[in-house]
Protein backbone atom coordinates (compact mmCIF):
# COMPACT_ATOMS: atom_id res chain seq x y z
CA UNK A 1 0.00 0.00 0.00
CA UNK A 2 1.36 3.36 -1.05
CA UNK A 3 0.73 5.08 2.29
CA UNK A 4 2.63 2.39 4.14
CA UNK A 5 5.67 3.18 1.99
CA UNK A 6 5.30 6.93 2.47
CA UNK A 7 4.77 6.61 6.22
CA UNK A 8 7.81 4.36 6.60
CA UNK A 9 10.05 6.99 4.99
CA UNK A 10 8.43 10.20 6.31
CA UNK A 11 11.18 10.91 8.83
CA UNK A 12 13.82 10.30 6.15
CA UNK A 13 12.02 12.71 3.82
CA UNK A 14 12.21 15.47 6.39
CA UNK A 15 15.82 14.74 7.32
CA UNK A 16 17.03 14.70 3.70
CA UNK A 17 14.76 17.62 2.71
CA UNK A 18 13.46 15.82 -0.38
CA UNK A 19 11.11 12.91 -1.13
CA UNK A 20 12.52 9.44 -0.53
CA UNK A 21 13.34 7.37 -3.65
CA UNK A 22 11.04 4.61 -2.39
CA UNK A 23 8.21 7.11 -1.99
CA UNK A 24 8.73 8.58 -5.45
CA UNK A 25 8.71 5.08 -6.94
CA UNK A 26 5.46 4.26 -5.14
CA UNK A 27 3.83 7.49 -6.32
CA UNK A 28 4.91 6.78 -9.87
CA UNK A 29 3.79 3.14 -9.83
CA UNK A 30 0.38 4.13 -8.45
CA UNK A 31 -0.27 6.68 -11.19
CA UNK A 32 -0.09 9.75 -8.96
CA UNK A 33 2.24 11.64 -11.31
CA UNK A 34 -0.08 10.83 -14.23
CA UNK A 35 -3.16 12.42 -12.64
CA UNK A 36 -2.92 15.39 -14.99
CA UNK A 37 -1.06 13.86 -17.92
CA UNK A 38 -3.49 14.17 -20.88
CA UNK A 39 -5.35 10.96 -21.68
CA UNK A 40 -4.07 11.12 -25.25
CA UNK A 41 -0.59 10.63 -23.82
CA UNK A 42 -1.41 7.77 -21.47
CA UNK A 43 -2.45 9.76 -18.42
CA UNK A 44 -5.62 10.14 -16.39
CA UNK A 45 -6.39 13.89 -16.61
CA UNK A 46 -8.36 13.46 -13.40
CA UNK A 47 -10.90 15.93 -12.07
CA UNK A 48 -10.45 18.19 -9.07
CA UNK A 49 -12.43 15.94 -6.70
CA UNK A 50 -10.32 12.88 -7.52
CA UNK A 51 -7.14 14.92 -7.10
CA UNK A 52 -8.34 16.32 -3.76
CA UNK A 53 -9.07 12.81 -2.48
CA UNK A 54 -5.71 11.44 -3.62
CA UNK A 55 -3.60 14.29 -2.23
CA UNK A 56 -5.40 14.28 1.11
CA UNK A 57 -4.92 10.55 1.50
CA UNK A 58 -1.22 10.81 0.60
CA UNK A 59 -0.78 13.74 2.96
CA UNK A 60 -2.09 11.58 5.78
CA UNK A 61 1.16 9.61 5.52
CA UNK A 62 3.68 12.15 4.21
CA UNK A 63 2.52 15.74 3.59
CA UNK A 64 5.76 16.71 1.82
CA UNK A 65 5.45 13.90 -0.72
CA UNK A 66 1.79 14.80 -1.28
CA UNK A 67 2.79 18.43 -1.80
CA UNK A 68 5.30 17.46 -4.50
CA UNK A 69 2.58 15.38 -6.18
CA UNK A 70 0.29 18.42 -6.08
CA UNK A 71 2.96 20.57 -7.73
CA UNK A 72 3.16 17.97 -10.49
CA UNK A 73 -0.62 18.26 -10.99
CA UNK A 74 -0.36 22.04 -11.36
CA UNK A 75 2.59 21.96 -13.75
CA UNK A 76 1.05 19.29 -15.96
CA UNK A 77 -2.26 21.14 -16.05
CA UNK A 78 -0.47 24.18 -17.42
CA UNK A 79 1.63 22.11 -19.82
CA UNK A 80 -1.44 20.30 -21.12
CA UNK A 81 -3.32 23.54 -21.66
CA UNK A 82 -0.48 25.33 -23.41
CA UNK A 83 1.17 22.56 -25.42
CA UNK A 84 -1.21 19.62 -25.85
CA UNK A 85 -2.24 20.85 -29.28
CA UNK A 86 1.32 20.28 -30.51
CA UNK A 87 0.94 16.64 -31.57
CA UNK A 88 2.93 14.24 -29.36
CA UNK A 89 5.20 16.49 -27.29
CA UNK A 90 8.36 14.87 -25.96
CA UNK A 91 7.66 15.85 -22.37
CA UNK A 92 4.55 13.65 -22.28
CA UNK A 93 6.37 10.62 -23.72
CA UNK A 94 6.51 9.22 -20.19
CA UNK A 95 3.05 9.82 -18.66
CA UNK A 96 4.43 9.10 -15.17
CA UNK A 97 7.24 11.65 -15.28
CA UNK A 98 7.44 14.04 -12.34
CA UNK A 99 7.02 17.71 -13.24
CA UNK A 100 7.80 20.74 -11.09
CA UNK A 101 7.36 24.40 -11.86
CA UNK A 102 6.64 28.00 -11.03
CA UNK A 103 3.95 30.35 -12.28
CA UNK A 104 5.96 33.38 -11.13
CA UNK A 105 7.83 34.91 -14.08
CA UNK A 106 11.34 34.74 -12.70
CA UNK A 107 13.18 35.17 -16.00
CA UNK A 108 13.20 36.94 -19.31
CA UNK A 109 13.68 35.27 -22.64
CA UNK A 110 15.47 36.51 -25.75
CA UNK A 111 14.27 35.20 -29.10
CA UNK A 112 16.91 33.57 -31.30
CA UNK A 113 16.53 31.57 -34.52
CA UNK A 114 16.52 28.25 -32.63
CA UNK A 115 13.93 29.33 -30.04
CA UNK A 116 14.36 31.42 -26.88
CA UNK A 117 17.37 31.87 -24.63
CA UNK A 118 16.30 32.10 -21.01
CA UNK A 119 18.17 33.49 -18.01
CA UNK A 120 16.66 33.90 -14.56
CA UNK A 121 15.73 32.23 -11.29
CA UNK A 122 12.57 30.81 -9.76
CA UNK A 123 12.35 30.35 -5.96
CA UNK A 124 10.26 27.81 -4.06
CA UNK A 125 10.04 25.15 -6.78
CA UNK A 126 8.83 22.05 -4.93
CA UNK A 127 10.34 18.74 -6.01
CA UNK A 128 12.89 20.37 -8.31
CA UNK A 129 15.72 18.02 -7.32
CA UNK A 130 13.74 14.96 -8.43
CA UNK A 131 11.57 16.25 -11.28
CA UNK A 132 12.41 15.50 -14.89
CA UNK A 133 10.73 18.59 -16.33
CA UNK A 134 10.17 22.12 -15.04
CA UNK A 135 7.30 24.28 -16.26
CA UNK A 136 8.44 27.87 -15.79
CA UNK A 137 6.89 31.29 -16.34
CA UNK A 138 9.03 33.56 -18.52
CA UNK A 139 8.52 37.08 -19.81
CA UNK A 140 9.23 37.42 -23.53
CA UNK A 141 8.78 40.83 -25.14
CA UNK A 142 6.74 41.82 -22.07
CA UNK A 143 4.35 38.90 -22.67
CA UNK A 144 3.71 36.17 -20.08
CA UNK A 145 4.94 32.86 -21.50
CA UNK A 146 5.34 29.30 -20.30
CA UNK A 147 8.42 27.18 -20.97
CA UNK A 148 9.12 23.51 -20.38
CA UNK A 149 12.74 22.80 -19.59
CA UNK A 150 14.50 19.56 -18.59
CA UNK A 151 15.66 20.07 -15.02
CA UNK A 152 19.02 18.62 -16.05
CA UNK A 153 19.62 21.90 -17.92
CA UNK A 154 18.98 23.98 -14.81
CA UNK A 155 20.88 24.57 -11.57
CA UNK A 156 19.31 23.90 -8.18
CA UNK A 157 20.24 26.33 -5.42
CA UNK A 158 19.25 24.79 -2.09
CA UNK A 159 17.38 27.68 -0.47
CA UNK A 160 14.40 25.98 1.23
CA UNK A 161 14.77 26.39 5.01
CA UNK A 162 11.16 26.57 6.22
CA UNK A 163 10.17 24.94 9.51
CA UNK A 164 7.46 22.84 7.87
CA UNK A 165 7.02 20.98 4.57
CA UNK A 166 10.77 20.50 4.84
CA UNK A 167 10.76 17.44 2.61
CA UNK A 168 9.30 19.25 -0.39
CA UNK A 169 12.72 20.39 -1.56
CA UNK A 170 11.23 23.73 -2.59
CA UNK A 171 14.53 25.21 -3.69
CA UNK A 172 15.45 27.80 -6.32
CA UNK A 173 15.88 26.86 -9.98
CA UNK A 174 18.36 28.87 -12.04
CA UNK A 175 18.65 29.16 -15.81
CA UNK A 176 21.84 30.60 -17.28
CA UNK A 177 21.38 31.31 -20.99
CA UNK A 178 19.42 28.08 -21.49
CA UNK A 179 18.14 27.50 -25.00
CA UNK A 180 14.47 26.50 -25.05
CA UNK A 181 13.33 25.24 -28.48
CA UNK A 182 10.38 27.08 -29.96
CA UNK A 183 8.09 24.06 -29.56
CA UNK A 184 8.63 24.12 -25.79
CA UNK A 185 7.79 27.76 -25.10
CA UNK A 186 4.57 29.62 -25.84
CA UNK A 187 2.41 32.48 -24.72
CA UNK A 188 0.11 31.54 -21.88
CA UNK A 189 -3.46 32.73 -21.38
CA UNK A 190 -4.63 33.87 -17.93
CA UNK A 191 -5.57 30.99 -15.64
CA UNK A 192 -9.23 30.02 -15.75
CA UNK A 193 -11.31 30.23 -12.55
CA UNK A 194 -11.59 26.42 -12.58
CA UNK A 195 -7.83 26.02 -12.85
CA UNK A 196 -7.32 28.54 -10.05
CA UNK A 197 -9.52 26.43 -7.78
CA UNK A 198 -7.65 23.28 -8.75
CA UNK A 199 -4.31 24.92 -7.98
CA UNK A 200 -5.58 25.95 -4.54
CA UNK A 201 -6.84 22.41 -3.93
CA UNK A 202 -3.39 20.99 -4.72
CA UNK A 203 -2.15 23.09 -1.79
CA UNK A 204 -5.02 22.35 0.59
CA UNK A 205 -5.15 18.59 -0.10
CA UNK A 206 -1.80 17.81 1.58
CA UNK A 207 -2.71 20.14 4.47
CA UNK A 208 -6.01 18.33 5.09
CA UNK A 209 -4.11 15.06 4.85
CA UNK A 210 -1.56 16.25 7.40
CA UNK A 211 -4.35 17.19 9.82
CA UNK A 212 -5.88 13.75 9.29
CA UNK A 213 -2.48 12.14 9.93
CA UNK A 214 -2.19 14.08 13.18
CA UNK A 215 -5.67 12.89 14.15
CA UNK A 216 -4.59 9.29 13.49
CA UNK A 217 -1.70 9.76 15.94
CA UNK A 218 -3.93 11.25 18.63
CA UNK A 219 -6.64 8.62 18.16
CA UNK A 220 -3.97 5.96 18.66
CA UNK A 221 -2.93 7.73 21.85
CA UNK A 222 -6.51 7.48 23.16
CA UNK A 223 -6.45 3.75 22.42
CA UNK A 224 -3.26 3.32 24.44
CA UNK A 225 -2.74 3.26 28.21
CA UNK A 226 -1.59 6.87 28.24
CA UNK A 227 -3.37 9.07 30.78
CA UNK A 228 -3.52 12.81 31.45
CA UNK A 229 -0.55 13.65 33.67
CA UNK A 230 -1.11 14.91 37.21
CA UNK A 231 -4.65 13.48 37.34
CA UNK A 232 -6.35 10.43 38.84
CA UNK A 233 -7.55 9.26 35.40
CA UNK A 234 -6.23 5.91 34.22
CA UNK A 235 -6.58 6.68 30.49
CA UNK A 236 -7.23 9.67 28.25
CA UNK A 237 -10.80 8.71 27.39
CA UNK A 238 -11.90 8.99 31.02
CA UNK A 239 -11.50 12.76 30.86
CA UNK A 240 -14.61 14.59 29.65
CA UNK A 241 -12.42 17.53 28.66
CA UNK A 242 -10.13 15.31 26.60
CA UNK A 243 -13.10 13.70 24.85
CA UNK A 244 -14.45 17.18 24.09
CA UNK A 245 -11.12 18.29 22.60
CA UNK A 246 -10.87 15.09 20.52
CA UNK A 247 -14.41 15.54 19.20
CA UNK A 248 -13.72 19.16 18.32
CA UNK A 249 -10.48 18.33 16.52
CA UNK A 250 -12.11 15.49 14.58
CA UNK A 251 -15.05 17.71 13.61
CA UNK A 252 -12.74 20.47 12.34
CA UNK A 253 -10.72 18.05 10.19
CA UNK A 254 -13.92 16.58 8.76
CA UNK A 255 -15.29 20.07 8.05
CA UNK A 256 -12.10 21.09 6.26
CA UNK A 257 -12.17 17.99 4.09
CA UNK A 258 -15.87 18.34 3.27
CA UNK A 259 -15.37 21.99 2.32
CA UNK A 260 -12.45 21.13 0.05
CA UNK A 261 -14.39 18.38 -1.69
CA UNK A 262 -17.44 20.63 -2.14
CA UNK A 263 -15.29 23.21 -3.91
CA UNK A 264 -13.70 20.46 -6.03
CA UNK A 265 -17.12 19.13 -7.07
CA UNK A 266 -18.24 22.63 -8.02
CA UNK A 267 -15.09 23.11 -10.09
CA UNK A 268 -15.69 19.77 -11.82
CA UNK A 269 -19.38 20.29 -12.56
CA UNK A 270 -19.57 23.80 -13.99
CA UNK A 271 -17.57 26.57 -15.59
CA UNK A 272 -16.84 28.97 -12.76
CA UNK A 273 -17.19 32.69 -13.24
CA UNK A 274 -14.68 35.25 -11.97
CA UNK A 275 -17.11 36.20 -9.20
CA UNK A 276 -17.11 32.59 -7.98
CA UNK A 277 -13.38 32.74 -7.26
CA UNK A 278 -13.41 34.96 -4.13
CA UNK A 279 -16.33 33.01 -2.67
CA UNK A 280 -14.60 29.67 -3.11
CA UNK A 281 -11.20 31.00 -2.03
CA UNK A 282 -12.82 32.04 1.25
CA UNK A 283 -14.13 28.49 1.71
CA UNK A 284 -10.68 27.00 1.08
CA UNK A 285 -8.92 29.52 3.31
CA UNK A 286 -11.29 28.69 6.17
CA UNK A 287 -10.62 25.00 5.63
CA UNK A 288 -6.91 25.68 6.07
CA UNK A 289 -7.65 27.55 9.29
CA UNK A 290 -9.79 24.64 10.51
CA UNK A 291 -6.81 22.32 10.01
CA UNK A 292 -4.57 24.60 12.07
CA UNK A 293 -7.10 24.88 14.89
CA UNK A 294 -7.66 21.12 14.91
CA UNK A 295 -3.95 20.33 15.22
CA UNK A 296 -3.60 22.84 18.06
CA UNK A 297 -6.33 20.96 19.92
CA UNK A 298 -4.45 17.72 19.33
CA UNK A 299 -1.22 19.15 20.69
CA UNK A 300 -3.09 20.33 23.78
CA UNK A 301 -4.21 16.73 24.26
CA UNK A 302 -0.76 15.28 23.75
CA UNK A 303 1.10 17.84 25.84
CA UNK A 304 4.74 18.84 25.53
CA UNK A 305 5.81 15.34 24.45
CA UNK A 306 3.99 15.97 21.17
CA UNK A 307 6.86 18.30 20.28
CA UNK A 308 9.52 15.62 20.67
CA UNK A 309 11.33 15.32 17.35
CA UNK A 310 10.64 11.58 17.32
CA UNK A 311 6.89 12.20 17.55
CA UNK A 312 5.18 12.47 14.14
CA UNK A 313 2.62 14.85 15.63
CA UNK A 314 5.07 17.76 15.69
CA UNK A 315 5.91 17.15 12.01
CA UNK A 316 2.25 17.21 11.04
CA UNK A 317 1.84 20.37 13.13
CA UNK A 318 4.69 22.14 11.33
CA UNK A 319 3.53 20.96 7.91
CA UNK A 320 0.00 22.22 8.54
CA UNK A 321 1.30 25.53 9.92
CA UNK A 322 3.44 26.19 6.84
CA UNK A 323 1.29 24.62 4.12
CA UNK A 324 -1.91 26.34 5.22
CA UNK A 325 -0.20 29.72 4.89
CA UNK A 326 0.43 29.36 1.16
CA UNK A 327 -0.83 32.40 -0.82
CA UNK A 328 -3.65 30.27 -2.28
CA UNK A 329 -5.07 29.97 1.25
CA UNK A 330 -4.43 33.51 2.50
CA UNK A 331 -7.37 34.18 4.87
CA UNK A 332 -7.24 37.97 5.16
CA UNK A 333 -6.99 38.46 1.39
CA UNK A 334 -9.80 35.96 0.92
CA UNK A 335 -12.03 38.12 3.13
CA UNK A 336 -10.87 41.31 1.43
CA UNK A 337 -11.50 39.99 -2.08
CA UNK A 338 -14.89 38.54 -1.19
CA UNK A 339 -15.95 41.84 0.36
CA UNK A 340 -14.81 43.71 -2.75
CA UNK A 341 -16.78 41.34 -4.98
CA UNK A 342 -19.93 41.61 -2.87
CA UNK A 343 -19.73 45.40 -2.73
CA UNK A 344 -19.58 45.55 -6.51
Amino acid sequence: MINEVLRAHAAEVEKNERPAPEGLAALRENGVFALRTPQAHGGAWAGAETIAHRLAELGRACPSSAWVAGTCVTSKTLAGGVFDRAGKPEFFADPDALFCGSGVPGARGERVPEGVRVTGRWPNVSGCEDAEWAGLAVMIDDAFSFALVPTAELVVERTWTAAGMRGTGSHTLIADDVLVPAERIAGAAPFTPNDMMLFAITVLGPVVGAARGALDAVTAMFASDRKPFMTAYTRMGESAGARHWLAEASYLVDRAEHAMLAVAREADSAELSPVDVPRLRKVLAEAGQDCRTAVERMLDLHGASGFDRANPLQRFWRDVAVGSRHPHLNPYLAVENLGTALAG
